[in-house]
């Protein structure tokens, strides 16, 4: 590996550990092995960097919720959103769980500029994935349905993860999920 891809490691590692806050440059340079200076060379700034290695942990984490010619049910299907959820609620629980940075990004973005609009790009692309995941295939990533089906995909996701980060035992399990997404369906329906 080379020092763009010592810094991200190292970055990884110390997110999980310290968290976005208590993260420093030193930090990153300690546990990749790279120099002060590479980080500001391969990516402009410490919080660039933390915002990359946050969407690959994410990107990483995700892959545990299978494939989706791995997920029950038929592409679109209450059963296809009910499997995502079900891997997507398991990875919640994990002791090593990234989540909980996502909560901590919340509480501070709108004081880093730059960590916030590299993660206003990569939740399109989140909610891409998600539309791929129930689908069966990701859409182009000017199709409407990215702002539309994406973003409720990506909002449902991140208030689980407030949820469940602020109570466990109360949030929606992913059966309650799916029957809520059941009722409002015969909500529109009649």
């Amino acid at each position: 590996m080379g020092h763009r891809e010592d810094l991200l490691e190292g970055a990884k590692r110390c997110l999980v550990e310290k968290g976005f806050v208590r993260t420093t440059a030193r930090d990153i340079v300690k546990e990749s092995g790279a120099n002060l200076a590479s980080i500001g060379y391969h990516y402009g700034s410490k919080d660039t960097l933390l915002a990359q290695a946050y969407v690959a942990l994410v990107e990483g984490a995700s892959l545990d919720w299978g494939e989706p010619n791995e997920l029950a049910g038929a592409p679109g299907s209450l059963e296809r959103f009910h499997a995502l959820m079900e891997n997507v609620v398991a990875s919640l629980g994990k002791p090593d769980s990234v989540w909980h940075l996502s909560i901590e990004l919340l509480t501070i973005a709108d004081k880093m500029p730059a960590l916030r609009e590299y993660l206003a790009q990569a939740q399109a692309e989140a909610g891409r994935g998600f539309i791929g995941m129930i689908v069966g295939e990701e859409p182009p990533a000017d199709d409407p349905q990215v702002a539309t089906l994406g973003g409720l995909l990506s909002v449902l996701f991140l208030g689980l993860v407030a949820q469940y980060t602020f109570d466990a035992e109360t949030s929606p399990s992913a059966e309650q999920l799916t029957e809520g997404l059941r009722q409002l369906f015969e909500l529109s329906q009649a």
